[in-house]
């Protein structure tokens, strides 16, 4: 009910006009379903199934499927009463997977458990009285029973590791769950007893009881995960319920489903796999089919996109204000804007402290106000440096580290510096926590590997830090809360507290907490806003939370005096007097403006690819005015004196498109350089701190560094529990308006919903999205696809589920899959390179990897652990780590051949930036499409589903000159496209082997 009115109110607050198209606007049947669960009713008369989030019922001989349960509610594993009456199942609906109930003509619905925990996996009592579930509601995954009368909860384990998938014996006295103790298994619970049944390394999925309670069958995989793992094979066994003796009951040639199987009698058993509902004959070890069909209807419509102006060269103000920092003394804020470190004075003059062509970020003041201390790249990579306000000098603070760091955090006494170091490839990962003496540069580890932290601030005495840490619901699944971290500086020891242990905090990345100088409070972001609550001096909480403002709060610093503190405001620096609530503006007096060339001149192309012709163009002049294309001819002799580009023995082929990478401006000045050297002149960012991309993007256009075209969003747009240090939990009405109009304000090309997003809330968004003209992409097909959602991120991606419903252990999809992709409209960014996809091809094409430009912009650490996984790779394969592949290239085909919609992206860092991108071309390439259709996927189809086809995508006159040169044929081999030797993007010509040479 909650989540309803949250709709309900935000459309009113909206005003959107938004209607859903009727459905039956496109309906789809399919006869397949991907990780679909099945359960038999107790007269065997009638199966139900759980299909795309959708709990459906068919007939047990097979016959077309009728809908139990709306689409809404991400509804899965069902299990009969024993009257057969009704359906138990576990549902994300309100955004935490709960227990529910309905009856089987799709009335009653009823939930049986609430809270901030998550329950999955019921089954129940055969007496009709009980429900049991596994639930995270203890700190980890244990075995629950509800009583259905009166909804007393009783705890049946528990053990600190994680049990799961619990069944009722037939007898009920008895219940068979998994757990991952380290004695792992199936465990039987009687009498309040646990027993291990069956030991085993496989990842076993959930069991079911014969009649008689002498058997238990389950399925079981050989990987390390039922979400994804290459290496998996899936088993059907049936186990001695008394011995635990195991029989494999299938070969391995079959694609199962992580679900409890249902037995017909003590001979047959039903379960789902390789698409299908299939019936086994356990005597004579055949199967069967049990067919079925259901019908989906789909509600897609087109809406005006947002209107993109390349051509733009009026001054416009600086929204990249990333990290700003107020002075102790409260007159001035630092910040790194365009490359460089301003120093913004209160109602007074902007300076600038730095000016060269390095990424200088994250300043931070010394508590006497005298230095300012920055990271900068200026050395090759992101290291601390020390700039005196007086003698306008800068010294690096430790010369000896040789790693990226961010995040400098100035001690109470100025003596000590806290940082983190990671590796820019994995800024997405953990850090370590570091301090450094000021004075000798020399630094020691405080805490390690703390996922994607927060800046860290000090207590008042020198003694502890906190940051914004993750702390998970279990360690079943990574997802959990944020809150605060307190690591004590002396002995590394650390402890977790959180003003609100209901709610995540704020993004962790520019949520604070900051600690006031008086050591009295912590300020920190929850609902988009900011908050501050009393604490004691060795920073525990010691009061109760207030809320501080009504409008979005990011990146927050104290004054000295601890009265005041500075945020961003979505699209401004603000400052609020934290004892009177006043808050005034802190107007920044930077503007920029877009570099466009006034150039003209003529690229000569042997052959010409123009993105949309499946043949070259040979011998013509492409005449570039500006940053246009001005026409396409073809090619004669010129005049002396008009310059032209010999291509003549080269291709000419449109500037690629990067469509799924998460960037950080700490990668320095070389990340636009890696992009445009790879040919890639356009990225598409679905996930960032919007400030950093803003830094990033207009110092690109401005010509401050080189780089692509930029199309970004904010931070992953997370329900109720996040995992990434970008995710934004977004669930209340104000926060959803909030976040929408900062998308309006900052500009933002997408909204990304990430794995924890109910669709309730998914839904509300894409209207708000539409409105604003720009797409909405998430991680997941249906609903989606029924409410207008543009795309899908991964095929293989996270799932809130533990499995997918898109792709399945073994890499497999079916034709639910493919046919809600191609028959919706939905744009699909796989990111194959992903799953063993590089590793794969850098084994099989040496010039992957042995490349100048890897030699050049990667750390030789990095680069040989990238050697190292190519050259280990044919000692980890197996032949079904091949198979599965396979199975995953023949999705991708499968979809590509029906006409779906496929773009090229990587998830850049999680592979290398840029060489990925044409890795993941390489892979459509392996799968059988055509290397002119794999092109497309980065190129006029990736502007399409960015919006910006009129002007980009293709070689065509009026287009904007974002065009590549590249050596051999890249229509015939899909390879030589990375073959690249000059790049013009917006007009400005970019030759690679100059930046290799310096």
């Amino acid at each position: 009910m909650k989540y309803k009115n949250i709709i309900l109110l935000l459309l009113a607050l909206l005003s959107l006009s938004y209607k859903p198209a009727q459905d039956g606007d496109v309906m789809v049947t399919v006869t397949e379903g991907t990780n679909m669960a099945v359960a038999l009713s107790p007269d065997k008369a009638t199966i139900a199934i759980a299909l795309q989030g959708t709990i459906w019922t068919i007939p047990a001989k097979g016959g077309k499927a009728r809908t139990v349960t709306d689409e809404m509610g991400d509804s899965q594993e069902p299990a009969w009463s024993p009257d057969g009456q009704q359906i138990v199942f576990h549902s994300y609906r309100d955004g935490n997977y709960h227990i529910w109930t309905i009856r089987k003509d799709g009335t009653g619905l009823k939930q049986l458990t609430s809270g901030l925990s998550d329950n999955r996996e019921p089954d129940w009592s055969p007496d009709g009285r009980s429900v049991v579930f596994s639930s995270d509601r203890s700190g980890n995954y244990d075995i629950w029973e509800i009583e259905l009368s009166g909804g007393r909860l009783k705890q049946l384990s528990t053990d600190p590791a994680n049990d799961s998938n619990p069944a009722y014996s037939r007898s009920g006295r008895k219940v068979a769950f998994v757990s991952q103790r380290e004695k792992a298994g199936v465990y039987v619970l009687e009498n309040a007893v646990e027993k291990l049944l069956i030991s085993s390394d496989l990842r076993i999925a959930a069991p079911s009881w014969s009649p008689g309670d002498k058997s238990l069958a389950f399925v079981a995989f050989t990987g390390k995960s039922m979400l994804f793992d290459d290496r998996n094979t899936s088993y059907l066994y049936v186990a001695d319920a008394g011995s635990g003796k195991l029989e494999q009951v299938s070969k391995g040639d079959e694609d199962l489903f992580p679900f409890r199987p249902n037995w017909t009698g003590t001979d047959k058993i039903i379960y789902s796999g390789d698409g299908k509902i299939k019936q086994r004959s356990l005597s004579v070890n055949t199967t069967s089919v049990i067919p079925f069909e259901a019908t989906f209807s789909l509600g897609r419509r087109s809406y005006p996109r947002k209107k993109y102006d390349f051509d733009n060269t009026s001054s416009q103000k600086a929204l990249g204000i990333a990290g700003p920092v107020v002075s102790p003394d409260g007159s001035k804020v630092a910040f790194g804007a365009l490359g460089n470190i301003y120093i913004q004075e209160i109602n007074g003059k902007l300076i600038q402290l730095t000016n060269d062509p390095f990424v200088d970020l994250e300043p931070e003041w010394s508590p006497d106000g005298q230095t300012l201390a920055y990271i900068s790249d200026r050395e090759g990579f992101m290291s601390i440096w020390l700039h005196d306000l007086k003698t306008n000098k800068s010294r690096q603070l430790s010369p000896e580290l040789k790693e990226d760091t961010s995040f400098p955090s100035w001690s109470p006494d100025g003596k000590t510096i806290a940082f983190y170091t990671m590796h820019y490839m994995k800024k997405w990962g953990p850090a370590i926590l570091n301090v450094a003496d000021v004075e000798s540069g020399e630094y020691r580890v405080v805490n390690k590997a703390v996922a994607v932290p927060s800046k860290a601030d000090w207590s008042p005495d020198g003694t502890k830090l906190a940051l914004m840490a993750l702390k998970p619901h279990s360690t079943r699944f990574r997802e959990g809360f944020n809150a605060f971290m307190l690591v004590s500086v002396k002995d590394q020891s650390s402890a977790i507290v959180s003003p609100d242990p209901d709610k995540p905090l704020g993004v962790r990345n520019q949520g604070g907490p900051a600690w006031s100088p008086d050591g009295k409070s912590m300020a920190y972001v929850k609902d988009g806003t900011l908050w501050m609550i009393p604490v004691t001096p060795d920073g525990r909480i010691n009061g109760e939370e207030k809320k501080l403002t009504n409008e979005l709060a990011d990146n927050l610093s104290w004054t000295g005096d601890s009265r005041n503190i500075v945020f961003i405001a979505t699209d401004r620096l603000k400052k609020i007097d934290v004892v009177t609530g006043k808050i005034s503006d802190i107007p920044v007096n930077l503007n920029w403006k877009s570099s466009l060339p006034a150039d003209e001149y003529i690229v000569h192309a042997g052959k010409l690819f123009n993105g949309i012709d499946n043949s070259y163009q040979s011998n013509v002049d492409i005449y570039i005015k500006g940053n246009r294309i001005a026409g396409i001819r073809p090619h004669s002799s010129h005049q002396r004196g008009v310059r032209v580009v010999d291509a003549s023995g080269k291709v000419v082929m449109p500037g690629l498109f990067e469509m799924h990478s998460h960037q950080s401006s700490n990668v320095g000045e070389k990340l636009g350089k890696i992009w445009l050297s790879y040919g890639i002149t356009s990225v598409r960012e679905p996930g960032a701190d919007p400030y950093d991309a803003l830094e990033r993007k207009e110092a690109w256009e401005s010509g401050v560094r080189p780089g692509p075209r930029l199309f970004f969003t904010g931070g992953l747009t997370e329900g109720t529990r996040v995992a990434y240090g970008l995710a934004n939990s977004v669930t209340e009405k104000n926060h959803i308006r909030m976040e929408l109009d900062r998308a309006k304000r900052l500009n933002y090309d997408l909204i990304k919903t990430y794995v924890r997003m109910p669709d309730s809330i998914q839904k509300v968004l894409t209207a708000g999205a539409h409105q604003l003209g720009i797409p909405l992409s998430s991680h997941e097909l249906y609903p989606a696809t029924k409410y207008n959602v543009d795309a899908i991120e991964h095929l293989s991606g996270t799932s809130r589920r533990g499995y997918s419903l898109l792709l399945d252990a073994n890499f497999r999809s079916y034709s639910d899959v493919v046919q809600l992709i191609v028959r919706s409209g939905i744009n699909v960014t796989p990111t194959a390179c992903l799953r063993t996809g590089y590793p794969r091809l850098a084994k099989k094409y040496d010039e992957l990897l042995d490349d100048d430009r890897n030699r050049k912009f990667l750390t030789p650490e990095f680069l040989r652990g990238l050697h190292t996984q190519a050259n280990q790779y044919d000692s980890a394969r197996t032949p079904r780590a091949d198979e599965n592949y396979k199975a995953l290239l023949k999705t991708l085909k499968q979809i590509s051949d029906a006409g779906g919609r496929i773009t090229a992206g990587t998830d850049a860092p999680f592979a290398p930036f840029g060489s990925s991108l044409h890795a993941e071309i390489w892979v459509y390439a392996e799968a059988g499409i055509s290397p002119f259709k794999a092109l497309q996927s980065a190129t006029i189809r990736a502007a399409e589903a960015v919006g910006v086809a009129k002007d980009l995508g293709s070689i065509e006159e009026n287009k904007l000159a974002d065009l590549i040169v590249v050596d051999g044929d890249p229509l015939k081999r899909v390879q030589d496209a990375m073959k690249v030797n000059q790049v013009i993007k917006n007009g400005k010509i970019y030759t690679i082997r100059d930046w290799l040479k310096n």
